[in-house]
């Protein structure tokens, strides 16, 4: 029986497809994408995943309170049986709801080494600050910005020429080999969370 995945973006998808050449590849195997969703009309990963005739739903989540809205997307996420959700460059903070519903069965990608520089434009924050390793993390979702159990990570030098697009680009290619890596690790169960830890088991 095949692992059911689900994506939720707002922009491009560039993990979306990431994580699609994977499983086509088997790189992440018995394993599938059961649904993508979008909060924004015309969000280019929509398009992406159609072309691959993954099913998609967009639920624009314009003027609705983020649980009413949450309650929706966890309505569709239900109604595909997914295993796990995979955040791909999704805009929204999730509410409680539904983290609840969804307990250690979210994964988010985020282009800094947390807790390091969490929230928006990372990358600028982390040439401002002038730090001479940047990276990238998986984490779980809870309830809090980009503050969950960190599962993966990796790590890119800062170069003294480096501006933010060349930064974001070599971040962005490790963001791709290890959210892949990150769900096997989680669809395949080994591991176990300790406090904020998570431990891989074998």
């Amino acid at each position: 029986m095949k692992k059911r995945i689900g994506v939720l973006l707002s922009g491009r998808g560039s993990n979306f497809e990431a994580l699609a050449e994977s499983v086509a590849a088997e790189r992440i195997p018995n394993a599938e994408i059961a649904i993508v969703v979008s909060n924004r009309d015309g969000a280019p990963g929509i398009q992406r995943a159609e072309s691959r005739g993954i099913r998609t739903r967009v639920i624009p989540s314009k003027g609705l309170e983020r649980e009413t809205y949450d309650r929706q997307v966890v309505a569709v996420l239900n109604e595909h049986k997914v295993d796990l959700i995979c955040l791909a460059g999704y805009m929204r903070l999730l509410s409680p709801f539904f983290v609840a519903a969804f307990p250690n069965r979210i994964l988010n990608i985020h282009p800094s080494l947390l807790p390091s520089f969490p929230g928006l434009e990372s990358q600028r924050q982390a040439l401002e600050y002038g730090v001479r390793f940047a990276g990238c993390t998986v984490h779980f979702v809870d309830e809090n910005l980009d503050a969950g159990p960190i599962v993966l990570q990796a790590v890119v030098p800062v170069l003294d020429e480096d501006t933010e697009a060349s930064l974001s680009e070599k971040i962005l290619k490790e963001e791709h080999r290890i959210y892949s890596q990150a769900l096997n690790i989680v669809l395949e169960g080994k591991f176990k969370i300790e406090g904020r830890r998570v431990i891989r088991t074998n």
